[in-house]
């Protein structure tokens, strides 16, 4: 069983629904995602089972990016040691930063990005123009209640420029918030229905001009991190009545110098979760149109 937003021929507003074989069933009641966020683990669950009798097919819908209203995404940094030492690589004055937070008890967190700049399967994500090494980030993204319950998984892309944070960590949200820099969906996996987080494989395929051009294969079980003791940092401080994704980091990341460029496809699939696709495009200009036609 699946989480969906999405949309049909019938009705252009975005819908919520469950997408289990082969059909999507409407929640009566829920007119967001953002609202079902704001129950307890216990409501969601009644929701779910409430579904609308009558579905339609699966193929017959549009499926949007799984995040919605004021529900924000925010990312862990380094909870790996692939990252760790990627971004000691990368950086040319601040190493230790990277191998103290990958050892400290507080994890790296930042914002990612708004709902509404959030792009999904099928659609398009973007790297700086003013960028020389960009990467995809293959994650899996907790999705988290307003009471800090681990409510479902779905699969994130965490677009950076290993460039700009590489020349100083205080670039990082220049490096990884911006137009195009996140990519979600395309859907949430109920986390009851996950037998052992710590046990997801997790691939990645970068495609140019219809060959591969970067193959990446790791798994949740060398995470550092327990995503719980990620959440209850997150939570510790702040609020987030409708919810909060957060990203958990990546064990992948491609080795210097390889870039991501203009027309490249970025396939990242996490094993039970989903797998999402998106095209890559060069600059705001470029991106721009893009959006405009995903929000058309």
């Amino acid at each position: 069983m699946e989480i969906i937003r999405y949309r049909t021929s019938e009705s252009p507003a975005a819908l919520v629904g469950v997408r289990d074989e082969g059909r999507v069933f409407g929640l009566p009641g829920v007119p967001s995602l953002a609202a079902l966020w704001a129950l307890p683990l216990a409501g969601i669950r009644q929701r779910l089972r409430e579904r609308e009798g009558d579905a339609v097919p699966a193929a017959d819908v549009t499926v949007l990016p799984p995040v919605d209203g004021r529900t924000e995404v925010w990312a862990a940094g380094v909870t790996y040691f692939t990252s760790r030492e990627a971004r000691v690589e990368e950086s040319e004055r601040s190493a230790d930063v990277y191998r103290q937070v990958y050892d400290a008890e507080r994890p790296e967190l930042f914002f990612k990005s708004a709902a509404w700049r959030v792009a999904g399967d099928g659609q398009t994500i973007a790297v700086r123009a003013d960028s020389v090494v960009d990467v995809p980030e293959p994650e899996v993204a907790l999705v988290i209640n307003r009471f800090g319950e681990i409510a479902g998984y779905t699969v994130c892309n965490d677009v950076s420029s290993r460039s700009i944070e590489g020349e100083n960590p205080l670039y990082l949200p220049q490096a990884k918030i911006y137009l195009g820099g996140c990519a979600l969906g395309p859907a949430i996996r109920p986390s009851w229905e996950i037998t052992d987080p710590y046990d997801l494989g997790i691939e990645v395929t970068i495609r140019r001009d219809g060959a591969v051009a970067w193959h990446g294969r790791a798994s949740t079980a060398s995470l550092r991190r327990k995503f719980d003791d990620l959440v209850g940092y997150l939570m510790r401080a702040d609020i987030h009545p409708d919810g909060v994704v957060l990203a958990t980091g990546t064990c992948l990341v491609p080795p210097a110098p390889f870039s991501l460029a203009d027309g490249d496809v970025v396939t990242v699939a996490v094993a039970g979760i989903g797998t999402l696709t998106t095209g890559v495009v060069r600059g705001l200009d470029r991106m721009r149109e893009a959006f405009g036609r995903h929000a058309g």
